[in-house]
């Protein structure tokens, strides 16, 4: 066998889903590792559905999480007239037959299939039909001539094998009515024509691979290697639908995890290399194999992808980490500007203290990112005369201090706190409502000092808490 090459082979129908995305990591990690080649075939023959929206979020969003493809990109339907043209190869060598049941006849056999609770396989009315006992006034689907008798077996990589009785693989069709070609038919001329070597892809495909190996053979082509991994689920158990919360790379994009944190929790749904956890790009490359796939289903934990994104937030060089909340502040919230780095970086040691995602770190920034503090009612409402009182005599002591550190604060907080007999959060709330508009956030003395005391001046001298 040749290279390794690999493919993706999504629809551009709809957003890139959370599954899909794990599909296409393990086909780009196997790939890579073996030095070999990863592709992206776009599946955009369901005219209707297929949007060329999609297929840019599509790219876009395999590219955020670090997968890039190689070579040019594949689209289907630029492929359809070899479909169409390996198709009447296999009628004219009797590999397949053309049909003329109905609509009616078909959803006849259906309905008798599911009253005796079976699964429903077409009868194969048509596959010894003469052309002279053809109907003439009906089009045609062209249907594959699968095996009869027998059975066939699934050297599956990750599944180990696995065989099925050949009557269970019904004559599909290779042709609809109106002369396009169905999924099964192009999926396997297009990867024939790819040179695909291992197809890596959800276990939910297992039948159509069985299917698709029948056209391989009587077209004697080589088989690729096939590897079906298991499906994700939900923390209940039920199979992720695009329906699902967060199953969109997006859902997670928006509210602030990593792509290195989600590409990392990805690569260990299922995955397991030792008893290691956390992995670099680069680890992820040669350590990745089918091996570590396993049998059984995942299920989609949120609680642990915030812990991964958690880890990485506080493991990330601070530089890199302020970039990436630039990037997801100017995407979802408001863009920072360039001269607030200087006051945001240095506090990103207690901005991201408790945060799980760049959204936390964005609101513990806020008091930062915008000049303007925004009083909430309720927080107006701690402001009585005793805490104007204690932010009026906080700033007059605060004139004498040339340097902003704990120690020179403390005092001054010290003795308001006994001046006023009361305690830390007596003089420490109104003080941090004043400075930032909320009584929640980051520690005090760090919120002081990240300001400056030209701008903790400013905001302590704001006529609505005065």
């Amino acid at each position: 066998m040749s290279n390794v090459a690999t493919r993706f082979a999504p629809s551009p129908t709809g957003a890139l889903h959370i599954g899909g995305v794990r599909t296409a990591l393990f086909c780009w990690l196997f790939s890579k590792n073996k030095k070999g080649t990863f592709h992206l075939r776009i599946e955009d023959t369901d005219k209707e559905r297929s949007k060329d929206e999609h297929k840019d979020q599509i790219i876009k969003s395999l590219k955020w999480i670090g997968i890039e493809h190689d070579g040019e990109l594949y689209i289907q339907s630029k492929k359809i007239n070899d479909h169409i043209a390996v198709a009447n190869d296999l009628l004219k060598n009797s590999h397949a037959y053309k049909c003329y049941c109905s609509t009616e006849e078909i959803e006849d056999q259906k309905k008798r299939a599911r009253q005796k609770k079976l699964p429903y396989t077409y009868n194969r009315k048509c596959r010894e039909l003469s052309e002279s006992e053809a109907p003439k006034d009906v089009q045609p689907v062209v249907r594959f001539k699968s095996k009869i008798e027998g059975s066939s077996i699934l050297k599956d990589l990750v599944q180990g094998d696995v065989e099925i009785e050949n009557t269970i693989i019904e004559d599909f069709i290779i042709l609809r009515n109106d002369g396009t070609p169905t999924y099964n038919l192009s999926a396997t001329v297009d990867d024939h024509q790819m040179n695909m070597t291992h197809i890596i892809r959800g276990d939910d495909h297992k039948i159509n691979t069985f299917k698709q190996m029948q056209i391989y053979l009587v077209m004697k082509w080589e088989v690729p290697l096939f590897a079906h991994i298991p499906l994700i689920h939900t923390i209940e158990g039920k199979k992720l639908s695009k329906r699902d919360n967060a199953s969109t790379l997006d859902d997670y994009s928006k509210i602030g995890i990593m792509p290195d944190a989600l590409r990392n929790y990805l690569l260990r749904l299922g995955w397991s290399y030792q008893d290691k956890e956390i992995f670099t790009l680069e680890e992820s490359i040669q350590y990745f194999n089918l091996e570590g796939i396993g049998k059984s289903p995942s299920k989609l934990d949120m609680s642990r992808i915030l812990s991964m994104n958690e880890h990485y937030i506080k493991t990330i060089d601070e530089n890199e980490l302020y970039d990436h909340l630039v990037k997801y502040c100017g995407i979802y919230k408001e863009k920072i500007k360039p001269e607030k780095e200087t006051k945001i970086k240095p506090s990103l040691t207690f901005l991201k203290n408790k945060a799980k995602t760049l959204e936390d770190i964005f609101n513990n920034a806020k008091y930062i990112i915008f000049d303007d503090v925004k009083f909430e009612d309720k927080d107006l409402e701690l402001i009585d005369d005793k805490a104007k009182n204690i932010i009026k005599e906080f700033k007059e002591n605060l004139i004498s201090i040339n340097t902003l550190d704990k120690e020179t604060l403390e005092p001054i907080v010290n003795d308001l706190i006994k001046k006023y007999e009361t305690n830390f959060k007596g003089v420490g709330q109104p003080l941090r409502v004043a400075l930032t508009g909320s009584k929640f956030g980051p520690g005090l003395y760090d919120i002081i000092i990240s300001l400056g005391k030209e701008e903790v001046e400013r905001r302590l001298g704001n006529k609505i808490i005065t």
